[in-house]
């Protein structure tokens, strides 16, 4: 049994009706065996095996043989196959295909080990120029790019939540800007293809996840903190626990994913996150609670006096308004969860968290 049945049913439950645009249908997807790529194919399999949808997809991969290794009952999965290359510069695959989403990018990982900046950058705007020439070729009409919240450069600490007209931009003489940078000329190419060719490009400003598939040992808070929790303890907290981020829980995120690709408008950017903002102690502190013995928390950093703390924390009223998309699972419940697929995969470790209320 797949341990992610609920979550993939929840899925199926709050997408009704989107999935019969799929039926027949060849989907091309590249970044899906990255933390998105997993959500988006495990849906994407459920759906088509439940519905009979008879579609479809293609992944691009650089490393086939790691995604077999990480989750092999979708490499198995006759309705997927992979087509190795490099985002940047594949040989186009032969055929149609009415779908595409674009979640490649470099490596979370790489990220964490310091990767050279304008590597990253050049992988995400070359990749994006070249699947979007791809795009032309193999007659797409639907294309889904997964951009970033740090389009919008640093939140002013004056705003709570980052509306997506607002004209803020990351700094362009701080080579750190180079993701952020990189996803806003994804989007103008975006715009620029859509404008020249006919092509429907959505677009989703993506901010911050919890889940199964989320790495544990990178820089990601969340996932430390669940890690921590599993090895019994402490929860360790690397800076002052004073900044506000937000989190939703994967499923959601895979909902929002497949109404933006089929329901959003073209060349409209889509906030998608949780607006229920949490400080990075308080996070630790809601983590530790669902571990069923205490988890003393430890935090590194004194706060620094009147400093403001940093915020990421999206408006979401435009998926709402327009998608009639909404967080469904809380933040507890996304832990819990997590949590508990972690635990299944160390069995020495799985009676280490409480049962939900």
């Amino acid at each position: 049994m797949n341990p992610l049945t609920d979550d993939l049913n929840h899925i199926i439950k709050h997408t009704q009706g989107l999935w019969e645009d799929l039926r027949g249908k060849r989907l091309f997807i590249t970044g899906g065996t990255g933390f998105f790529g997993c959500w988006l194919l495990e849906s994407f399999a459920w759906a088509n095996k439940n519905l009979n949808l008879n579609a479809s997809a293609v992944v691009l991969t650089r490393n086939p043989n790691a995604f077999v290794k990480k989750v092999p009952h979708l490499a198995s999965n006759p309705a997927i196959q992979f087509h190795v290359g490099d985002i940047r510069d594949f040989d186009f695959p032969p055929g149609e295909f009415s779908y595409i989403i674009h979640a490649a990018a470099t490596s979370a990982r790489a990220t964490f080990n310091s990767e050279d900046p304008l590597t990253k950058f050049d992988t995400v705007v070359a990749g994006t120029r070249h699947i979007l020439d791809f795009a032309v070729k193999c007659g797409a009409k639907n294309f889904l790019l997964t951009s970033s919240g740090a389009v919008y450069g640093k939140q002013p600490a004056n705003m709570t939540h980052t509306l997506e007209d607002y004209c803020g931009a990351p700094d362009p003489t701080n080579p750190g800007s180079a993701w952020g940078e990189s996803k806003r000329a994804a989007e103008f190419l975006c715009s620029y293809y859509s404008s020249k060719y006919g092509l429907k490009t959505k677009i989703a400003r993506c901010f911050v996840f919890v889940g199964p598939y989320l790495p544990l040992d990178i820089h990601y808070a969340i996932g430390n903190f669940i890690r921590d929790g599993l090895e019994g303890g402490p929860i360790k907290v690397n800076g002052d626990g004073t900044p506000y981020r937000s989190y939703l829980y994967a499923a959601d995120l895979a909902i929002w994913l497949w109404t933006i690709l089929l329901k959003g408008k073209s060349c409209r950017a889509y906030n998608v996150g949780a607006d229920d903002a949490i400080t990075i102690s308080d996070l630790a502190k809601v983590v530790a609670k669902v571990f069923k013995k205490p988890m003393e928390i430890k935090i590194a950093k004194q706060p620094l006096s009147q400093q403001p703390p940093s915020r990421y924390v999206p408006a979401v009223g435009r998926v709402l308004a327009e998608l009639n998309l909404k967080q469904t699972i809380g933040l507890k419940d996304a832990i819990y969860r997590t949590v508990l697929w972690n635990a299944h995969t160390l069995p020495t470790k799985g009676d280490l968290c409480k049962e939900m209320n």
